[in-house]
């Protein structure tokens, strides 16, 4: 259950739909001077390396976040390229931010951050470098549930599970309804992955269902490597921000092109 570790994954063409997507709903958020909240269920370690054992193990950066800068996916003033120069500028050239640190990037004084992570490492490697959050080492749904509505109001939440557990697909709409409800004006983000046996449609479809007015994002890439399952990424956003549904029709026309 605790067995998943974001490392050998960094960077790759999921984060880079992930992460832009998360990144221009809060470079939108934090245009204007009101204070937000910005709440993660699954927060891993906030920050990775892409010249680590892990990462040059699998490859996916390569594939991913490298071949976006050499082949200027994304461009210099996209929300995404400015938190990752930024990282790098701060921890290395190899640096890679995961959701936490792009957070952080944007946040600023009067906002809030709620982190939870439960991996005992990984939570211990995010305390190291989420300074600006208070840190849960729990379960991410049960803090959610808790902190929900957070203070201040306006703000967003991104859940980000490892999917290591079957019925996580059958639970997710259930628990993101309960959060919804309570929190109704909040900007709630699920990704999930796309694998080869679709079996996020059940998940996606009961979404859809009780949220209709919800942005639906998914882009299709080729495997990682020859057997591996992930062959997607989708984002199911609840309150989606201006601009949000335009960066998603832009990102899905850029995997379009790779094939």
């Amino acid at each position: 259950m605790l067995s998943y570790q974001h490392a050998y994954h960094a960077g790759n063409l999921a984060d880079l739909h992930k992460h832009a997507l998360l990144a221009t709903a809060l470079d939108y958020l934090t245009r204007k001077e009101k204070p937000l909240s910005y709440l993660e269920t699954h927060s891993g370690r906030g920050l990775y390396h892409l010249d680590s054992d892990e990462s040059r193990k699998t490859g996916e950066a390569r594939a991913g976040i490298t071949r976006a800068l050499s082949e200027d996916w994304l461009g210099d003033d996209h929300p995404l390229t400015r938190a990752l120069t930024a990282t790098r500028d701060r921890h290395g050239a190899f640096a890679y931010p995961g959701s936490p640190l792009i957070a952080a990037h944007f946040l600023r004084n009067g906002d809030s951050a709620h982190l939870a992570e439960l991996h005992p490492a990984e939570h211990a490697a995010l305390s190291q470098v989420a300074w600006f959050a208070k840190l849960y080492e729990q379960d991410g749904f049960q803090m959610a549930q808790a902190v929900c509505p957070p203070t201040p109001r306006r703000g967003m939440l991104l859940i980000d599970p490892s999917y290591e557990v079957k019925n996580d697909y059958a639970g997710i709409p259930k628990a993101i309804d309960q959060i919804a409800r309570k929190w109704n004006v909040g900007i709630i983000a699920l990704w999930y992955p796309i694998l080869t046996d679709n079996r996020h449609l059940g998940m996606t479809a009961a979404l859809t269902m009780n949220h209709p007015d919800a942005l639906l994002s998914e882009v299709r890439f080729a495997p990682a490597r020859p057997g591996h399952a992930m062959v997607g990424s989708g984002m199911f956003v609840i309150n989606p921000p201006w601009g949000l549904a335009g960066e998603s029709d832009r990102l899905q026309a850029m995997f379009r092109k790779l094939g």
